[in-house]
């Protein structure tokens, strides 16, 4: 089950790849609030996921950090824990650079400004939920609803 859970995050996190960002470091700068990231993501890294990022920005530091994942749906959540670290091989900045990318960094791939963050997951937990019809029927008409109606439920996935 834990693979097909994983499978359906990872798919979902395609369609829809904006996650949820914090630093667990109260002391870092900005640590405790969240902020919208959009991940680079590769199929061949279903431990890592990468961000640009401005050298201001609150999760530039890196450290232990936690991210929050909506599906688009809104039918999988997940919670990612890991360290955030500045990712240096230049490969990777140009295996993801975009247009989209660009359009926050008009400077460039050499923007002195611009930084590639690499968030090394090692720890996740995955929601999904399909209530199915009995479920949608019972959530219809207040009846109970055991947690095991209304979809999946994995921890450690990675």
């Amino acid at each position: 089950m834990k693979k097909e859970i994983r499978e359906e995050f990872w798919h979902a996190f395609e369609k829809s790849p904006f996650i949820m960002i914090r630093l667990d470091d109260a002391s870092a700068s900005g640590a405790g609030h969240a902020e919208p990231m959009t991940a680079q993501l590769d199929k061949e890294a279903l431990h890592t996921i990468w961000f640009f990022a401005s050298r201001s920005n609150r999760i530039a530091t890196g450290g232990r950090a936690m991210g929050q994942f909506a599906s688009k749906g809104h039918d999988v959540f997940a919670c990612l824990a890991g360290t955030l670290v500045e990712e240096t091989d230049p490969a990777r900045i140009d295996k993801h650079w975009s247009k989209e990318v660009e359009a926050w960094f008009p400077n460039g791939r050499n923007d002195p400004d611009l930084m590639m963050l690499r968030f090394e997951i090692d720890d996740a937990e995955v929601w999904t939920v399909e209530p199915g019809l009995f479920g949608t029927f019972k959530m219809l008409t207040g009846s109970a609803i055991r947690s095991s109606e209304m979809g999946k439920h994995a921890v450690g996935l990675v």
